[in-house]
């Protein structure tokens, strides 16, 4: 693949950025050097792997879902800075 002006361009386009002069020669040099690491890839015999799916063996273990009070109302609003009645009061966020 050919890292050109227009290609430059057009990335430099979609991300809102704006290069001029040296900018542009060094972005061009760098992405060509990145290219040429994933080319690099191709070269590799991949026939006999496998697509990895999980970065490891180990199966997520999980703990059962058992529904307990562990706070009370009174509890959770005891050091809240702002109270009313059985809620927190919070400052207002959304404006209509």
């Amino acid at each position: 693949m050919e890292v050109n002006e227009a290609l430059i361009d057009q990335i430099a386009n979609l991300s809102k950025l704006s290069f001029e002069g040296e900018q542009k020669e060094a972005i061009r040099q760098d992405l060509q050097r990145m290219i040429a690491f994933v080319d690099k890839l191709s070269e590799l015999d991949t026939a006999g792997v496998e697509p990895l799916i999980f970065m490891s063996n180990e199966v997520n273990r999980l703990r059962d879902d058992n529904p307990e009070q562990s706070v009370s109302h009174e509890e959770a609003l005891r050091n809240a800075p702002k109270k009313d009645s059985d809620y927190f009061r919070i400052p207002k966020v959304l404006d209509k």
